[in-house]
């Protein structure tokens, strides 16, 4: 079985041991990134939607930097949206800025009525990059 191991990005760990739980669990050759919200770093939300999304992403790309990884490491996203139908566009700005060019990963949009003060969130699972 394969061993289970906490990543945390810098700056931030102090967050997670307060909610209890890891950013991120490498376990074999995948890492398993816990949903990333557009949190300040005192945990508050981002209240301007936008820069909340743009937030998220900059706190997952933190937490794939700890791990050795990048968002071309990604293979599997699901996104969470408080209101789908008015935030589609922007999110979508955001995350082609992010994700960047084709083979684009597998993505789930789920619509949900709460995420405890926020009104996004995004987990992903990536590979994790081989030494050459």
């Amino acid at each position: 079985m394969a061993k289970r191991d906490a990543i945390f990005p810098a700056g931030r760990q102090a967050l997670y041991e307060m909610n209890r739980y890891s950013a991120a669990i490498r376990s074999g050759d995948f890492l398993f990134v816990s949903g990333q919200v557009g949190s300040r770093e005192d945990g508050s939300p981002e209240p301007v939607f936008e820069k909340q999304v743009q937030l998220a992403f900059d706190n997952l790309a933190a937490v794939l930097k700890a791990a050795g990884c990048t968002f071309d490491d990604v293979v599997d996203v699901t996104t969470f949206h408080t209101d789908p139908r008015t935030q589609w566009e922007t999110f979508a700005a955001v995350r082609l800025r992010a994700i960047g060019d084709p083979p684009y990963p597998n993505w789930t949009a789920v619509g949900v009525n709460w995420l405890a003060g926020f009104d996004f969130e995004i987990k992903v699972i990536a590979r994790l990059p081989q030494p050459a």
